[in-house]
């Protein structure tokens, strides 16, 4: 069990392998789910030869100072969060104000609002479970994670994780998010590291109009994912590259 940093040491948010994990055995948890109460996630550390294995191991999770996933609506967080990060600042050094404009186009600063769900017939189990073995085949270091929650959104605040913490240091927040994406997308938390997150999804965007709205999200979800991922740092450039795409990947500097 991993004992939190913060309290008195009384506070355990979740079981930790000892070693590496395998698929098989992610894939058995999760099936397991619905009897254990258990949700499964694939711990990655912030460096591959991490023999404390940060933050998991060294006890850097901070479960009781999360608020909770209900208290908070996704679409009032994305707007509120869309306005913050295409703010255009006047001593901005970085980017003139048509370069930052220009990142976050054809929307500029308007928030284009939610994009629409999307049904699907994809077997989310086996989706998810095609992802996490390519993920351990990447990152063969990666342990299992066992939290009592009742999805993989609620399980990022139950367990503690504090990956997004330069941008807001309640992770509920960011779960009311993913839990949305959860019905809207088939997304499913398969893997999170110190500052990553990686979701399956078994509905994503199929046409340009769709990957524009969601990428507008992961914009305001995660602003670095376009403002530190690859070039051309812009919407429309990441919105190509989520098209169809059944593995969505976040981080945080």
């Amino acid at each position: 069990m991993v004992t939190s940093d913060e309290g008195d040491g009384d506070v355990q948010p979740l079981w930790l392998s000892d070693g590496p994990t395998t698929a098989e055995l992610w894939t058995r948890m999760h099936a397991e789910h619905v009897r254990s109460g258990l949700w499964p996630l694939l711990l990655d550390s912030l460096d591959p030869g991490d023999r404390e294995f940060r933050p998991w191991g060294s006890g850097e999770v901070f479960p009781e100072q999360m608020s909770s996933p209900v208290n908070h609506d996704p679409a009032d967080l994305l707007a509120q969060w869309w306005t913050t990060y295409t703010a255009v600042e006047e001593d901005d050094d970085m980017l003139d104000i048509d370069r930052r404009l220009a990142v976050t186009a054809p929307f500029g600063q308007t928030w284009p609002g939610l994009a629409s769900s999307r049904e699907t017939t994809t077997n989310l189990d086996q989706l998810a479970a095609e992802f996490a073995q390519a993920f351990l085949a990447d990152r063969p270091q990666t342990r299992l994670g066992l939290v009592a929650a009742a999805s993989g959104a609620e399980a990022l605040t139950a367990a503690g994780w504090a990956g997004p913490c330069n941008y807001d240091n309640d992770t509920a927040k960011f779960s009311a998010v993913v839990r949305d994406w959860e019905h809207r997308f088939g997304a499913r938390v398969v893997a999170v590291g110190f500052s990553t997150l990686h979701l399956g999804v078994a509905s994503p965007p199929v046409d340009e109009h769709e990957a524009l709205q969601v990428a507008a999200e992961h914009f305001a979800f995660c602003p670095d994912n376009i403002w530190q991922g690859s070039r051309p740092h812009t919407l429309t450039a990441y919105a190509e590259r989520i098209t169809g795409a059944h593995h969505w990947d976040f981080w945080w500097d």
